[in-house]
């Protein structure tokens, strides 16, 4: 087996410019091709503490400052920071939400790491829009995230308390807009109802 310098593989890591790393990422950053020996030396890496371990296959640097969000966008993919984080983060919510909320047009799931929990909630893939690149991290806009979830509300997966909400930085015209391309169902036409006493003008 060819040996590798673990000085020289760990400057490579920290000149690739990266924070997160998959295995094909590695493979790139490193230069080696044998999988075998791509395993091994991470193993080392890992020891070493230059990376750490999120799951199989995905790794982050060592003390590398990162965001919630971030790390919520690359552990599931794809998704986008939606639901009570995005609500939260844009100040409609004022309660700091336990989970980082995402939504996918994969399965649903719940993650922990590091002891915080990353949810992530399924929506149909014509669903999947209305986000953006915000610094580091992928997230709905306003008017999509509270659409996502008065969707998901009217669906029975989560509960809602619009009374709590401060709707006041909503832009109505996106939100007109986003509205027309959600399945207008019988339950969700309930919740929008009640989204109407609050902005009447939708």
């Amino acid at each position: 087996m060819e040996r590798y310098n673990l000085a020289v593989l760990t400057k490579k890591i920290y000149d690739s410019g990266f924070t997160f790393f998959t295995f094909k990422t590695l493979k790139d950053v490193l230069k080696i091709k044998k999988e075998s020996t791509l395993f091994n030396v991470i193993k080392k890496l890992l020891k070493a503490e230059v990376l750490i371990k999120i799951e199989k296959n995905k790794y982050l640097l060592k003390n590398a400052e990162v965001s919630d969000f971030s790390l919520a966008n690359f552990i599931y993919q794809p998704s986008y920071i939606s639901f009570e984080s995005a609500l939260n983060f844009y100040g409609v919510l004022p309660q700091f939400p336990y989970e980082i909320s995402s939504a996918t047009p994969k399965k649903t799931l719940r993650k922990i790491f590091q002891e915080k929990v990353f949810s992530y909630t399924h929506i149909k893939r014509e669903l999947f829009w209305g986000y953006e690149r915000k610094e580091n991290f992928i997230i709905a806009f306003l008017e999509k995230a509270l659409l996502d979830q008065l969707y998901i509300a009217s669906k029975g997966y989560k509960k809602i308390n619009l009374d709590e909400y401060d709707l006041s930085q909503i832009n109505i015209s996106r939100l007109k807009r986003y509205l027309k391309k959600y399945p207008q169902t019988k339950q969700f036409r309930k919740v929008i109802k009640t989204l109407k006493k609050h902005i009447p003008n939708i």
